[in-house]
């Protein structure tokens, strides 16, 4: 990963992208530098994830509750002011909400299994 000189993001102006779900939508502001991706990530209310993901992230919950479901059927759910971790390959795992929520999601090369 390169180094990042200090800088302010202001998430107020940055292009939001809105991608369908499964049910509901989500959108997102994201900042890519090599290796290293920062979203924040809205779910609108009845969002279920299209697809089951084996990426590796660390998100942190700011606004609401997002169920976090495991393909062999585990569920946790994230509420605000929680966190969880996982690198890639180590989890299959997907978003459902019931209502609205506001997640920071980073991701990226150290995250990677090896």
């Amino acid at each position: 990963m390169k180094k990042i000189s200090f800088q302010i993001i202001d998430w107020n102006g940055l292009t939001k992208t809105i991608n369908q779900g499964h049910t509901g939508k989500s959108i997102s502001q994201t900042i890519e530098y090599p290796g290293l991706r920062i979203r924040i990530v809205e779910y609108s209310a009845g969002y279920l994830a299209d697809h089951w993901c084996q990426k590796g992230h660390i998100v942190y919950c700011i606004k609401g509750e997002v169920i976090n479901e495991q393909e062999n059927g585990d569920q946790f759910i994230l509420k605000q002011g929680m966190s969880y971790i996982v690198t890639d390959d180590m989890s299959s795992h997907r978003s459902r909400t019931e209502n609205k929520v506001k997640l920071l999601i980073v991701d990226g090369d150290f995250l990677k299994s090896d």
